[in-house]
């Protein structure tokens, strides 16, 4: 299964109940999906907080408001070709964001929008994509 192949590493606690609910709607749907909440230290996120969810092998995706912005289908499309022999692990960063570093060791950086959002929307709003990418490349009905 494809999700099993996907990681987010999210730092902080959700806040929002109606998120958490959001989120909790589509991981019944994406039972291999594996996210993993790190304790936010207020500053920006940094690789070392990250590298112990790494594996060698692991790609790393890290979202910033300056990173390439896909279509959904363009999006389902990457999952497909980046999983065929790897794990993604998608970042999202603190609110205070990530750190040059952290974004240089980023084998690919992603933007969901051109806008801002919080913390907890840019998780939701990214499960919901993975979701629709998955439906996207097995030809499922959510994607019209």
């Amino acid at each position: 299964m494809l999700q099993r192949k996907l990681k987010i590493v999210a730092v902080g606690k959700v806040k929002y109940r109606w998120i958490e609910a959001g989120m909790q709607e589509y991981l019944k749907r994406l039972p291999g999906l594996n996210i993993t909440e790190i304790k936010d230290s207020n500053q920006r996120t940094t690789l070392p907080e990250i590298q112990p969810y790494l594996k060698a092998q692991d790609q790393l995706i890290v979202l910033t408001e300056r990173g390439k912005l896909l279509d959904s289908i363009a999006f389902a499309q990457f999952i497909q070709q980046q999983t065929i022999d790897r794990s993604l692990v998608f970042v999202i960063g603190s609110s205070d964001g990530i750190t040059p570093e952290l974004e240089k060791a980023a084998d690919y950086t992603l933007a969901l929008s051109p806008m801002t959002f919080t913390h907890d929307m840019a998780r939701l709003l990214l499960i919901e994509q993975i979701y629709r990418a998955i439906s996207i490349a097995t030809n499922g009905n959510y994607h019209k």
